[in-house]
This record gives C-alpha cells, structure tokens and sequence, in this order.
C-alpha cells in the first residue's frame, strides 16, 4: 500500500511537523493580529510618553527649590513630589486608554493641569505652553490625516463613487 500524496492544498498547518513526525501539542496558539492604531493615537501617545519624562524632572526640580525656601504657597515641601507623581500616573494611564474617544478629553485636562503647574514654578507655563501646542498640532493634524486615509481606504473598496 502506498501513501496518498498530499494534495496541494493540504499543507501543514504548524499542529503536525513532518520532519519529526510527531504533533506538537505545546504550539502556542497564534497570535491576534494587533488593533490598527490611527495618527492621532500614535502621535497622541509620543506626546504623552514625552511629557512623563517632562513632568518627572519637573516635580524634582519644583520640590528642590521648594527645599530652600519652605514650599510654594506654604505646603509642604513633599507636595511636589506627590503632585508630580499623581500627574505621572494619569499620563501613564492615559497612553494605552487612547482608543477611545474620551481619553482625548482627559489627554486636554492633563494639558490644562501642566500650564497650571505653573503657579509652583513660572517656567511651567512655558514648558506645559509647549506642550498644549504640540497636543493641539497633534490632535488637528491626526485627525486630518486619518480622515484622509478613511477617504482613501473608502474610495478603493467602491471605487464608483466619488468622496464628496
């Protein structure tokens, strides 16, 4: 008796490997393809990812100065720090959270919250200004750039119409 050869459609399917004849049960199972992210997330998340840097230095930089002469507004010279890293955290949290629509909104209050660190040291008004620009730039140029590629995707898959 001889084998059937396989057919070419029949191939093998990572389960069986016909070099050792044996079916690997420990095969991990196949990955799921990764969610697309869109411009405005990818650059959103830059941003975010920039500032937590940012605001790191910033708080040491607050709360060293804040040694010297007892503290902003007379609060304790740990406020800095604590405030700092409450702000860290709600940037870190707010990175993988950008796929949804609200995220953006808390992305804005975190802008807002980075100018107002300014009452503690002046030069924060600069830096979060900086910053809000470049959230702002983000923001309008992603959304501009994915509605672009919705236009284009949509015109490839009904080619007969035309985008208005």
């Amino acid at each position: 008796m001889t084998a059937a050869a396989p057919s070419p459609g029949d191939e093998p399917t990572g389960a069986e490997d016909p070099a050792d004849g044996a079916a690997s049960a420990d095969a991990a199972p196949a990955r799921p393809a990764r969610r697309p992210r869109s411009v405005r997330e990818s650059l959103a998340s830059i941003v975010l990812t920039f500032e937590v840097v940012v605001v790191f230095l910033a708080a040491l930089v607050i709360w060293g100065l804040s040694r010297e002469d007892g503290g902003a507004f007379g609060l304790p010279t740990w406020v800095p720090l604590a405030a700092g890293g409450v702000v860290i955290l709600g940037l870190v949290i707010t990175i993988p959270l950008l796929r949804y629509g609200w995220a953006y909104v808390l992305g804005w209050a975190l802008q807002v919250l980075l100018i107002l660190s300014g009452l503690l040291n002046p030069a924060m008004f600069v830096v979060g200004a900086l910053f809000g620009g470049m959230w702002a730039y983000c923001m309008i140029v992603g959304a501009r750039i994915d509605r672009a590629r919705a236009a284009e995707a949509a015109a490839v898959a009904d080619p007969g119409k035309e985008s208005a």
